[in-house]
């Protein structure tokens, strides 16, 4: 995988039913893609400040992270931010890190 896009914040809300969440202003949002899972899909890393109990399930399909690690690892990873911009695409120029996910 590779990063697409990183946002320092955005609104997340979907699911349904005992599922529905909706969670705004989650902070280091980085969401990443590949030639098999498309950016549209939503998966990313980010902070989470609804929970604290990292290492069990409580995403929709996210890596979830202490917000003090999610924002050392966002201002670490590519695509580079230009100035204090709060979001950033990746590019042939400014191309987003890679990820590798394991089971």
């Amino acid at each position: 995988f590779r990063v697409w896009v990183k946002l320092r914040a955005a609104h997340m809300e979907g699911g349904e039913g005992r599922y529905y969440y909706n969670l705004p202003n989650v902070p280091y949002v980085m969401y990443f893609e590949n030639e098999d899972i498309p950016g549209w899909r939503g998966y990313g890393i980010h902070g989470a400040y609804w929970h604290n109990d990292f290492g069990a399930a409580h995403s929709h399909g996210c890596i979830n992270l202490p917000v003090n690690i999610a924002e050392k690892l966002y201002y670490w990873s590519m695509p580079d931010l230009q100035a204090q911009s709060p979001s950033v695409f990746a590019s042939n120029t400014n191309p987003g890190t890679r990820i590798i996910i394991h089971k």
